[in-house]
């Protein structure tokens, strides 16, 4: 097995472009879901009426594969390194991308009742704004990331919790989405767990993932991650929770 200082030395000289996970195929494994994202909005797009809006599309790795795309479908993204990546990959599919302040990335500077689809994958948002933007009868689709994920590896680390809201749950999001005067058609919950198999990827992650520990530095946590990396060479893996919840809902038709 490489030593602890060729996975440091790996981890922080792979580049971080928008939210591709590549450079950690198959050693951040995250477990199977019982719903397919992507096959959900990929079926919404296609029976979509107007214009389709992807809120937090990262680099637009995942949009770009589900087209083709109604005239008039539009992307938000508020990391700046991500946004640039984000119009050259969604260009060719005739998406623009709006540019959001970092600091309030859920108000949307889009049109009332305008998308026919609005799909979140991982994104914060404001219901409120979300039901604006959809047309009569339009569709929200979101998959959320869970208050608790990757909270094992705090822990392992001693580290602070991840810099997320704590009531990042199935029933207060859906909730919300019925106080914004939308129908909630689908809701459901699961965890399907991450698995890390070397400490490089654990380093990696945290560089990509950096709300997970907020003052994540190889030199601060160097005791437990080499700790880690001894559980490692003895073959073990670390195993994190995962929870991920999904929402489908539509806005009601006069």
């Amino acid at each position: 097995m490489p030593s602890y200082v060729h996975h440091v030395q790996r981890a922080l000289s792979t580049p971080l472009e928008g939210f591709d996970f590549t450079p950690v195929h198959g050693r951040v494994i995250d477990g199977s879901l019982p719903w397919d994202y992507a096959e959900l909005a990929r079926a919404a797009i296609a029976e979509a009426d107007g214009p389709v809006l992807d809120l937090g599309t990262g680099g637009g790795e995942l949009l770009a594969t589900l087209g083709p795309f109604p005239p008039g479908s539009a992307a938000t993204e508020g990391w700046p390194p991500n946004v640039d990546t984000a119009r050259a990959a969604l260009a060719p599919h005739g998406v623009r991308v709006a540019a959001l302040p970092p600091d309030d990335a859920t108000r949307l500077p889009l049109p009332d009742a305008t998308f026919a689809v609005v799909l979140d994958r991982h994104e914060a948002y404001d219901p409120a704004e979300v039901s604006r933007v959809l047309a009569p009868g339009g569709v929200f689709l979101t998959q959320q990331v869970g208050s608790a994920d990757g909270t094992r590896l705090n822990e392992a680390l001693g580290g602070p919790g991840p810099d997320v809201p704590a009531d990042v749950a199935l029933e207060p999001f859906a909730a919300g989405l019925t106080r914004a005067g939308l129908t909630v058609e689908r809701a459901q919950t699961h965890d399907p767990g991450r698995i890390f198999t070397d400490v490089g990827a654990v380093i990696w992650y945290l560089r990509m993932i950096s709300w997970q520990v907020a003052d994540f530095d190889v030199a601060r946590y160097d005791a437990p991650l080499r700790l880690l990396h001894a559980a490692f060479e003895r073959g073990e893996q670390f195993r994190d929770v995962a929870p991920r919840f999904i929402l489908s809902a539509r806005r009601d038709t006069p």
